[in-house]
């Protein structure tokens, strides 16, 4: 019993120890995205959905829950954060060519429309970011909207 005793303070002075390091905090400002608002005109009702579910993970501001400051959590949470802005960044936005505009906005609503964004994952501690048949509707009409007019730009 004492073997079991000693592996268990072991384990919790590494736990305690590993609370002092954590990962970057993707802490960037949301004026980041004011090129992206501006060219792609979401409405009010679009913008508000783009703010609760997808901001998080593909802008360069993150809203951080209290539980990021748990590790090995803010490392799961930081990973992902990073996957999510390496398949779209709304930040870089002005950096894309706009036939990668075009791509991913064709990448936008047809994850939403397959409901496989925002991730399961995520809509279990961000209630807000789990969206109604309604908000899906007007994501999906939206991001087909945009997307076709960078493909009218494209056959310029």
């Amino acid at each position: 019993m004492k073997i079991v005793k000693k592996i268990v303070l072991f384990l919790l002075v590494i736990f305690v120890i590993a609370q002092f390091f954590g990962p970057e905090k993707n802490e960037g400002s949301l004026t980041s995205i004011e090129a992206f608002v501006a060219e792609t005109n979401p409405p009010e009702n679009v913008q508000k959905i783009l703010k609760e579910s997808c901001y998080d993970c593909h802008t360069n501001s993150t809203r951080y829950p209290w539980y990021f400051n748990i590790t090995p959590v803010n490392y799961w949470i930081a990973d992902h954060i990073e996957h999510g802005k390496g398949e779209l960044n709304f930040s870089k936005w002005t950096d894309y060519s706009l036939k990668r505009k075009e791509h991913k906005m064709e990448e936008v609503w047809e994850e939403v429309k397959k409901k496989e964004m925002p991730v399961e994952s995520y809509t279990w501690t961000h209630g807000d970011a789990k969206l109604s048949d309604e908000q899906i509707t007007a994501l999906v009409n939206w991001a087909k909207q945009v997307q076709s007019n960078y493909k009218t730009q494209l056959n310029k």
